[in-house]
């Protein structure tokens, strides 16, 4: 073999050997795909997705499936060039930079946190404005959201307790129990009326002497819708807020008699506001594919999202425009019986 035959050979064979270990090598993106779907009005693992106790319910039918997105990567579990190139050669998955998935000032853990921190609120705004849409009361009541350390409080009062009296008044908001605490002179003790659990107690606190100069006692509070009965929402270890609205119509659907969905296999996504009104999400493209492949034949898509998901809908999925839950619950009557208006996703 000549000199030259040789150096090609073994450049050529170089080559190759380079291009194997650059395949192989980490690269800081993550891969999207569709994840699992959950019929909100079914069961996962034997336990209802929705349980509502305290109130009647009805039977009902057919799905209402919420839909997710999985990842692959992420920080200290980079994906290889080639899973990165695989996924750009398939229409149905979503390279994007890691960035957008985990942010620089924010640590893998944080942003699960921040994740179950979302779905956590949006089970309960869901909640909530499903039961407006049925005109039923849901009171607000005054909640402690922290305990400073070192302070009366602490060791007393927990996150999530509910604060009714303050030496046996009744207290409707969070600046009625301020106001009450102030009154009394640093060093005194007041008395709250606490519920925690369903179980109601009367906690006695000692005060200190604010930088206000007023008494305190060392906890930071909020307003908390209290629904007038129980409604638990189970989906394991999934996250997001973009579940909201088939939360809520899931528990619409559970409340009021007859089927909203007529029998059909409906998915859809869309955060949920305490009003009603229906946000865009991220990943819809991977969200529909994984809702036709669970066998949904139609798409509630929030409105500002259609435009993007027109672009990607896959064959037999019909895509129904909403913008607040109660347009999505008529669309859904309209689709059931047949009258009424449907509105459909544009490109625009």
């Amino acid at each position: 073999m000549s000199r030259r035959a040789l150096t090609l050979l073994v450049a050529g064979f170089l080559t190759v050997i380079l291009a194997v270990v650059a395949a192989w090598l980490p690269v800081p993106y993550v891969v999207l795909s569709p994840g699992p779907t959950e019929n909100t009005i079914g069961e996962v693992k034997g336990k209802p997705v929705i349980s509502i106790s305290g109130h009647s319910t009805y039977p009902t039918d057919g799905k209402l499936s919420m839909v997710t997105v999985a990842y692959q990567g992420g920080p200290n579990n980079n994906i290889d060039l080639l899973t990165a190139l695989r996924g750009w050669l398939d229409p149905t998955i979503a390279v994007v930079p890691e960035e957008m998935i985990f942010p620089k000032s924010s640590s893998p853990k944080q942003v699960e946190q921040q994740n179950t921190r979302e779905m956590t609120t949006s089970q309960e705004d869901a909640t909530i404005a499903a039961l407006r849409e049925l005109k039923i009361a849901v009171p607000e009541v005054v909640t402690v959201m922290a305990v400073e350390k070192g302070l009366p409080a602490d060791g007393k009062l927990q996150v999530g307790d509910e604060i009714t009296a303050v030496n046996g008044d009744a207290v409707s908001d969070q600046n009625a129990v301020a106001t009450a605490v102030r009154k009394a002179t640093p060093g005194d003790q007041v008395r709250l009326t606490v519920k925690r659990k369903d179980t109601s107690s009367e906690v006695t606190l000692g005060t200190v002497k604010g930088e206000d100069g007023k008494a305190r006692v060392g906890v930071t509070m909020g307003m908390r819708y209290q629904p007038p009965f129980k409604v638990d929402i189970s989906v394991g270890d999934i996250g997001g807020p973009s579940a909201g609205l088939m939360f809520s119509l899931g528990i619409y659907d559970k409340l009021t008699p007859g089927s909203l969905t007529g029998g059909k296999s409906i998915a859809g996504t869309g955060t949920i506001s305490l009003d009603g009104a229906v946000g865009p999400i991220g990943g819809i493209e991977q969200k529909m594919v994984g809702a036709r492949k669970a066998g949904a034949t139609i798409f509630l898509t929030p409105a500002r999202n259609c435009a993007q998901a027109v672009r990607a809908v896959p064959d037999g999925l019909r895509l129904v425009k909403v913008e607040t839950l109660d347009g999505a619950i008529k669309a859904l009557d309209a689709l059931r019986t047949g009258t009424g208006d449907v509105p459909a996703c544009t490109g625009n």
